[in-house]
């Protein structure tokens, strides 16, 4: 019937145990991508959304807040923090800069920011981004 394979037993069976380990490797290859799909899968479904506002903050002691961005701006920098809508509004009312990229302020509906008058914490004038509420406070501490 099958003529190419060898006349003895022997041979036989060390073909079959030949094939036998590659299955066998072939079986913990596909398993192995299977968990990594899977996985891959999990990450992508349980991956947190963005936040909605962040607020950029500078260099130096207090880290103080430069720009306010969109949560998804690519122009925001790597030192920022997440923040609620109502303090990127405070923020953006007090005088800190909005990103021209993304304009926060105009997603929010914010008219007529005051153009010229700086933020107290760019102009090194306090240490609060909202007057009376130190910067290391987050939306709904009591500080």
């Amino acid at each position: 019937m099958f003529d190419d394979l060898p006349p003895d037993l022997d041979r036989l069976q060390v073909l079959r145990t030949w094939h036998l380990l590659w299955v066998r490797r072939i079986d913990a290859k596909i398993e192995a991508l299977v968990k990594r799909q899977a996985e891959a899968e999990r990450g992508r479904r349980e991956r947190p959304l963005p936040p909605e506002w962040i607020v950029e903050l500078g260099i130096g002691t207090g880290r103080p807040p430069v720009q306010v961005h969109a949560g998804d701006c690519h122009m925001a920098g790597k030192r920022r923090r997440a923040i609620s809508r109502d303090e990127a509004r405070r923020l953006l009312a007090t005088g800190l800069r909005a990103c021209t990229h993304c304009a926060p302020d105009t997603h929010l509906n914010i008219l007529d920011l005051p153009a010229g008058r700086p933020h107290p914490d760019v102009s090194g004038g306090g240490r609060t981004a909202v007057p009376g509420r130190p910067l290391s406070c987050r939306t709904g501490d009591v500080c």
